[in-house]
């Protein structure tokens, strides 16, 4: 095929309904984060990881095993085509338990523990978040022999100040680029006002997972599913190299039907081009 006939195909293509644009890029795997579900998984476990399945999500993010042990999780998420990248952890599990927890996550096939949020003793001073980091760094530093990161998602009071720096600033900054990466919640920086086009050249490489649930916009950034709000998802998952993304996990905290709220959601990012 000489080069004339390659472009008429490829054009042919592209208007061709139903193709992917060859020259745009797509997300090839989708997840979710089951805290959205939360209510259907303490009804049944089973029945809620093969209905996300069956939506058509191939990673999921979870918040809690509901008494399930991890071989049981494991047992679930392959008969279901499913993976776990990542589970949502507090702080004070990397002072108790923390061997034990790495051991669950790694049966379960994780990559990542992820620390949701902070309480306000661990972030109300620049003091406070220094000691929060070192132990994050240490905690990250032993989950390396399980071959785990730890990482750290933001809500929008991270963006807030303390001692004249933003809270994820100094979180960014104390913590070692080896060990510890971040989740950055596309909602909530939304919702600060931050830019994380700034994140992503200040901190290449920093942000491997993303949550992803859309703003109704300002003033009161109502949540919603992804797709019906205005949050430019395609321009930012375009950065993706730069901010080292890797998974993209929906999540929406409070939807009124949570099975049809992740079914729009997977929708709008399973056609997404960008």
């Amino acid at each position: 095929m000489d080069r004339r006939e390659f472009l008429a195909s490829t054009c042919a293509a592209m208007m061709t309904p139903g193709l992917r644009n060859p020259f745009r890029d797509d997300l090839d795997r989708i997840g979710l984060q089951l805290y959205t579900v939360r209510r259907e998984m303490e009804v049944s476990v089973e029945r809620t990881l093969y209905e996300v399945g069956r939506i058509g999500y191939r990673d999921v993010e979870f918040a809690g095993y509901f008494g399930r042990p991890p071989r049981a999780i494991r047992q679930l998420l392959d008969r279901n085509n499913l993976k776990s990248p990542a589970a949502h952890i507090s702080l004070d599990t990397l002072r108790s338990g923390w061997f034990r927890t790495l051991q669950e996550a790694s049966e379960i096939g994780q990559k990542w523990l992820v620390i949701p949020s902070l309480p306000e003793n661990a972030r109300d001073s620049i003091d406070s978040l220094k000691r929060t980091a070192e132990l994050m760094n240490t905690a990250a530093n032993d989950a390396q022999t399980f071959r785990i990161r730890l990482a750290f998602h933001n809500h929008d009071t991270e963006f807030k100040e303390v001692g004249g720096r933003r809270i994820l600033d100094v979180l960014l900054d104390e913590t070692d680029p080896k060990l510890v990466d971040f989740e950055l919640d596309l909602y909530w920086i939304t919702k600060a006002g931050a830019d994380p086009f700034d994140y992503f050249r200040r901190y290449p490489g920093r942000f491997p997972l993303v949550h992803v649930k859309d703003s109704g916009g300002a003033p009161e950034h109502r949540m919603t599913e992804v797709g019906r709000g205005t949050i430019d998802f395609a321009r930012i998952f375009a950065a993706r190299k730069q901010a080292g993304m890797k998974h993209f996990f929906v999540e929406h905290d409070n939807p009124s039907d949570p099975l049809s709220s992740v079914r729009v959601s997977y929708r709008h990012l399973d056609s997404l081009q960008f």
